[in-house]
């Protein structure tokens, strides 16, 4: 199939693709790297009545040093992020995340901000950044609103970003030294998007432990009393028996599912607790 007809522009800056989505009154869309979008065009899934080319702005295409953050822009590739390896200080679990997407031509032109932004429940990053507590910066004509990566997706390809907002930027803390994450996906074969999924941050320097399952049927799902346990030192090594515990409190799954996610939580904490 072809996309519908739609009218195409690139802006000159963010300022002037912000202007473009309100005047477009919510038949909009922006585009980035277009590994989601674009599929979805052709068979006709999405339809915008005007597309707005945001890929090439140079304000969204760099990763910065916010002092105890790193400032990735929306338009940076998966690839830039992987190939960032050794310059990352804090970053590790980016790198790794980043170089586990798809394949190498996909994370070519996908970009972090928008796979964020199209909210694939499977999807690596809501998931990374849900766990790493990452910051997503938006833009709109009211001006700039930074949301938790946790709390951006609603549901299922369902955002709280606005008709006429961008993603900009995302803001990821940087881990100390003495941090320790683990990050597992099951996927039939590599490339396809996991049937489940979890990761695992705890960086007592900065008192910060948290852990999440994601590949649902919304977004990813925080396991508060399982991050307790390993903050308060009650978890000090892996254990499937509490993986399996925790999974048990996320709604929805059937019980192979919930196998599955037990079985990658515990995958993750292997790896977090890992000497």
């Amino acid at each position: 199939m072809k996309a519908a007809a739609f009218e195409y522009a690139r802006p000159r800056d963010v300022s002037e693709a912000i202007t473009l989505l309100a005047q477009a009154k919510g038949s909009g869309k922006a585009l980035a790297g277009g590994q989601s979008l674009g599929p979805m065009l052709n068979l006709r899934l999405a339809r915008p009545g005007l597309l707005i080319d945001i890929s090439r702005l140079d304000e969204l295409r760099h990763i910065e040093d916010a002092d105890e953050a790193w400032r990735i822009g929306a338009a940076v590739t998966h690839s830039e992020i992987e190939d960032a390896n050794g310059s990352l200080a804090g970053g590790v679990m980016l790198v790794e995340v980043a170089a586990g997407i798809a394949y190498r031509a996909v994370r070519n032109r996908g970009t972090i901000g928008g796979s964020l932004a199209h909210a694939d429940p499977a999807a690596d990053w809501p998931l990374a950044l849900a766990a790493l507590d990452a910051g997503v910066i938006l833009r709109g004509p009211t001006g700039e609103r930074t949301i938790s990566a946790a709390r951006l997706i609603t549901a299922a390809f369902t955002t709280d970003i606005r008709d006429d907002e961008i993603v900009t930027a995302v803001l990821v803390p940087k881990l100390s030294r003495d941090a320790r994450f683990g990050y597992f996906k099951f996927c039939r074969k590599t490339g396809e998007f996991p049937e489940a999924s979890a990761a695992v941050v705890v960086d007592p320097e900065r008192d910060a432990t948290h852990v999440f399952v994601g590949a649902l049927s919304g977004p990813p799902q925080p396991l508060p009393e399982l991050a307790r346990r390993i903050a308060e030192g009650d978890l000090d090594a892996p254990s499937r028996e509490a993986a399996i515990e925790a999974v048990a409190t996320v709604h929805g799954l059937d019980p192979l599912e919930r196998r599955m996610h037990a079985g990658a939580l515990f995958r993750a904490l292997q790896r977090a607790f890992a000497p």
